[in-house]
């Protein structure tokens, strides 16, 4: 993305051994064709976009004419053979990187095509603090105990959380890990290695564009898909003293802030059910009830990525977004650039794709006797074309 700020050198494996024999079909799930370009190659590209400096693909060793054809033309890719579990098939990329150790490494599942740049930013950079990252997302619906079919009680959500790809580690320490490790069974995933060495594994935002492809249908995309859709949001909140402004992702300094469960950031609400809005997935509050405790105080800026992740699931791209903020104070002018890179930012888009906008009521009603702000957003998503990343 235009403006992103460079990234710590990696390097990343992606694991690619597998059959994928529940999408059905006679070839693995990695390397058939998903918007144009076989499955594996998205999330390489986005990799290398990134710079990865090596990448090592791990693959079935039957499967290496239909890895370098899914690859071709992507440098700094080789290929490792992998093992009976997954854990074999990491350890055996670990150990293919271990003459020339990188600081940082990748490790992330080939059936995840669609790997955001702001994901793999959030990871490095917490390798700053922890020797582990994992990207998270929370737990939305209600859990149930499945007892033969029978609901035999509840599990509690909030401490619970939805484990995504790509794991970042700092080398020598899952490295260490994967020698280490003494299970009797197969790990399910990296960050149980490290933990099982007492490594402690930051968790960070994941993003619903990360969706792992399971079954044939993840494959489908409705053919009578309009071209393009249109959605409108509004929202308002209260001003009151005590309380953080935060307009379109920035703190504002006001002798007064805006009251809610969340952040309260009527900018970016506004926005998000403008893009639920578009394709057809409800409002803010269906996704983020504000009765759940786990979004009191939490940004808005998650509740954005999130509904941009559902749109581009859904095969839609976002081409622009146009914002009104109504209110009589704070002046936006002096706040607009930042709020607008922001916006841009959280949405994958170029600043010149993102309006923002003031006017006042001419001290009528409720914003202009400065006792709230409203917003107002129109979203436009665009069908994405065929081979292009969605």
């Amino acid at each position: 993305m235009a403006g992103a700020a460079p990234l710590p050198p990696f390097a990343a494996i992606v694991v690619a051994a597998g059959k994928g024999l529940r999408v059905g079909g006679d070839v693995p799930k990695q390397f058939r064709d998903f918007k144009g370009k076989p499955v594996i190659r998205w999330s390489i590209e986005a990799l290398a976009d990134a710079g990865a400096d090596r990448i090592v693909t791990v693959i079935a060793p039957e499967s290496r004419a239909e890895a370098e054809a899914a690859l071709s033309g992507i440098a700094g890719v080789t290929f490792v053979s992998g093992g009976a579990t997954r854990q074999d098939s990491v350890r055996a990329g670990l150990e293919a990187l271990a003459k020339g150790a990188p600081a940082h490494v990748l490790i992330h599942d080939a059936a995840r095509p669609d790997l955001p740049h702001t994901v793999i930013a959030r990871l490095l950079a917490a390798l700053a603090d922890y020797p582990g990252a994992i990207p998270v997302l929370p737990v939305v619906d209600s859990l149930a105990v499945d007892a033969n079919g029978v609901m035999a009680g509840k599990a509690e959500r909030e401490s619970l959380r939805r484990v995504q790809t790509p794991q970042a580690f700092r080398f020598p320490a899952i490295l260490a890990a994967h020698r280490e490790w003494q299970g009797a069974t197969d790990a399910g995933d990296d960050a149980q290695v490290l933990t099982a060495s007492k490594g402690s594994v930051a968790l960070v935002q994941g993003d619903e564009r990360l969706k792992k492809i399971t079954f044939a249908e993840d494959f489908a995309t409705p053919m009578d898909q309009p071209a393009f859709r249109i959605g409108q949001g509004f929202d308002v909140h209260r001003l009151e003293p005590g309380e953080e402004l935060w307009l379109g992702g920035v703190l504002i300094p006001h002798d007064r802030g805006l009251a809610g469960h969340s952040d309260a950031d009527v900018a970016l609400h506004a926005i998000t059910d403008a893009v639920l809005g578009a394709v057809g997935e409800g409002d803010i509050g269906t996704h983020f009830p504000p009765s759940d405790p786990q979004w009191r105080g939490a940004r808005s800026g998650q509740f954005l990525e999130h509904a941009v992740g559902l749109a581009r699931a859904a095969g839609y791209a976002i081409a622009n977004v146009d914002l009104t903020l109504i209110c009589e104070a704070p002046k936006i002018g002096p706040h607009r650039p930042a709020m607008r890179a922001e916006v841009a930012r959280l949405m994958g888009l170029a600043e010149g794709a993102v309006s923002i906008k003031a006017t006042t009521t001419e001290r009528l009603g409720f914003t202009g006797r400065g006792e709230g702000i409203a917003a107002q957003a129109i979203v436009l998503v665009t069908l994405a074309p065929k081979g292009t990343a969605s």
